[in-house]
């Protein structure tokens, strides 16, 4: 307990509170000396409690260290560009490091930890869902100032939130971790950023967390005026947890373009990038310039609360529709920052357990690129409802159908490359086969929700909610699992058990259809989402039963990768040498991955997919005395 109570989590979690208190001390202070109120039923006035959790950011960032070099810098104080850690154990990956690879592991292991709560919400509306009329969360239940229905409304919009930041995490921890590697840097462009991307998200996920306990919130994760305009205190700290997460994202996808144009290994031309290294890319520019318009839909709905202004507000001449446009570009973009990095691990992968080149590479690489942009011009297709313009119907129609052609060139180019492949089902492939059988579902499912006749009797209804799953789950949940099982190897030394690894494949993966299935069903039968009760007369509640035990089989697949994952740290199998047999740069040299990662620099002398070509090779590493000679 000593040991975590000198780590900056623990310091940085110290001064949030220190800060909360601070602020919204400074925020009373200011009320009584102008005679107003000081006190609401959450003990703070709101202003207190958005002027308290600004200030918790702050001395967040502070209190942990992330910015600590930067003051030195301030001062005068020379700051080496790279240093190791001072914590050798566990306490390292509660610490500031600047070591892309620490930092990986942090957001992989904060993904986890997010995922796992805003599970477990799911899995507590799921059961009042499983039987109509209200079972335990009734009105006479009260908790955190909620009533049942209530709570049910907060636990049911954290869970969408929760479970985006927590993919948002995911995706950087990949990032962060392997595009270094495959690029042959020793690090990430700006050491220093990279370390502040992940800390500044902590405090943010705390935020998303308070909102729960100060009221919570009815809107559902899209916070749409003129529910959010009037929702409880919550709804202020999920704005902020949101706002915050959004400069995480933007400062590294920021570092992900800078790394990639700057860091790549002699040889590596654009045409020899790995494909995860092109969907990174792509993502990253998704990121870095759309994240701004939710923060900015957020801000403003939190300025009109806070001071009475009227953006979205018809009685002041706002308009709440323009809150939706500028939600939904950002938003919709955003479905790809999710998938494009699990597509990517899916094109990287599957070439080295199907023992085949990469079908379509150039193809494959530009259609990442594509996704990107196209997906910048579809964002309305999710307000064919809500009372826009009609005449823009028609483009964003033929827009977000026109997403299906880079989206396709993938499928297409994984079936030719999966086809008379010498395919060996390790872990690892088995996720990346599910994921393109799930994301196929989703990829399916999706022109319905874009065609406007269709879309105008589907829309929020339970058939998005499957849809939305699919599309998620195939596009990064499982590849996640995939990359997880493929890298842990190369991160810890060691392999996770084979046996829990196909367990919880095999539990999980029926399951999962069963859930998004039946969801579609009822929803195409007039369910509607966003409900805590339904008529017993429509005859849900038996698949409502199914949908429920469908998700905590899943929750319980969930745990067995859990048990699998933190056992296997100390107590899994030795990984010796090339595991894989991958031709990838990372895998040529020893596991765990050494501290500057390549002692000595590679060339790339080849195509990084020409698996089964005889006398074909991707790298060479360069002799020292070369190396010196040069």
């Amino acid at each position: 307990m000593k040991k975590f109570f000198s780590t900056a989590l623990a310091h940085g979690l110290f001064w949030q509170l220190i800060g909360i208190l601070v602020g919204a001390g400074l925020v009373t202070g200011i009320r009584a000396t102008m005679g107003l109120s000081v006190t609401a039923k959450f003990f703070f006035t709101e202003p207190a409690w958005v002027l308290g959790g600004f200030f918790g950011v702050l001395f967040f960032i502070a209190g942990s260290g992330a910015v600590s070099d930067w003051y030195k810098w301030a001062r005068g104080i020379d700051t080496p560009e790279h240093h190791e850690d001072h914590h050798t154990g566990w306490e390292k990956y509660l610490s500031v490091s600047l070591d892309h690879k620490v930092i990986g592991i942090q957001y992989t292991v904060t993904a986890l930890v997010l995922l796992s709560l805003g599970g477990l919400f799911a899995l507590i509306f799921r059961t009042e869902l499983a039987q109509s009329q209200l079972q335990f969360l009734t009105v006479e239940m009260q908790l955190f100032g909620q009533n049942g229905p209530q709570l049910y409304n907060t636990l049911m919009s954290l869970h969408g939130m929760i479970m985006i930041v927590s993919i948002l995490l995911g995706v950087a921890g990949i990032m962060n971790y392997v595009v270094p590697l495959l690029l042959g840097a020793q690090d990430m462009a700006f050491p220093r950023l990279n370390a502040f991307s992940y800390w500044i998200a902590v405090p943010a996920a705390v935020l998303l967390v308070m909102s729960l306990i100060l009221g919570g919130f009815d809107t559902g994760w899209t916070g749409y005026p003129p529910l959010s305009a009037r929702a409880p205190v919550g709804m202020q700290m999920f704005f902020l947890g949101v706002f915050t997460a959004g400069w995480s994202s933007i400062l590294g996808a920021l570092n992900v373009i800078v790394t990639v144009v700057r860091m790549r290994a002699k040889g590596m031309t654009a045409m020899r990038m790995p494909i995860l290294v092109w969907a990174s890319v792509a993502t990253s520019i998704i990121a870095l310039t759309a994240t701004q318009l939710i923060g900015l839909s957020f801000q403003l709905v939190m300025f009109q609360r806070l001071f009475g202004m009227g953006f979205f507000d018809p009685a002041k001449g706002g308009n709440p529709v323009l809150f939706q446009h500028l939600f939904w570009f950002y938003s919709h973009p955003a479905v790809y920052v999710f998938v494009l990095p699990g597509l990517g691990v899916i094109s990287e992968l599957l070439p080295v357990f199907a023992r085949k080149p990469l079908f379509g590479y150039r193809w494959i690489a530009m259609s990442s690129l594509g996704i990107a942009l196209v997906g910048f011009i579809v964002w309305a297709h999710h307000m064919f409802t809500s009372g826009m313009n009609e005449y823009l119907r028609v483009p964003f129609m033929y827009s977000t159908l026109l997403v299906a052609i880079p989206t396709g060139v993938k499928f297409f180019s994984w079936v030719a490359t999966i086809w008379k492949g010498k395919i060996s089902y390790e872990t690892p492939m088995l996720f990346v086969i599910g994921a393109i059988v799930v994301f196929l579902m989703g990829g399916l499912t999706g022109p319905p929700n874009a065609t406007v006749s269709t879309d105008l009797h589907l829309h929020d209804t339970y058939f998005i909610v499957g849809h939305f799953h699919d599309t998620i789950f195939g596009g990064f949940v499982f590849p996640f699992f995939a990359a997880l099982y493929y890298w842990f190897p190369k991160a810890t030394g060691r392999r996770m058990n084979e046996t829990l690894g196909k367990i919880h494949f095999w539990l999980m993966t029926p399951s999962f259809f069963v859930m998004t299935l039946g969801m579609m069903r009822i929803g195409l039968l007039g369910m509607r989402r966003r409900i805590a009760d339904y008529d017993p007369a429509l005859g849900f509640d038996n698949t409502h039963l199914v949908l429920t035990i469908a998700g905590f089989l899943i929750a319980i697949s969930v745990c067995v990768f859990m048990y699998n994952f933190f056992n296997s740290i100390k107590n899994g199998e030795k990984a010796e040498g090339n595991v894989w047999n991958s031709r990838s740069p990372e895998w040529q040299v020893p596991s765990p991955m050494p501290a500057h990662n390549y002692d000595q620099p590679f060339e790339v002398v080849g195509e990084p997919y020409d698996y089964g070509l005889p006398g074909s090779k991707y790298v060479e590493f360069i002799a020292p005395s070369k190396n010196t000679h040069k």
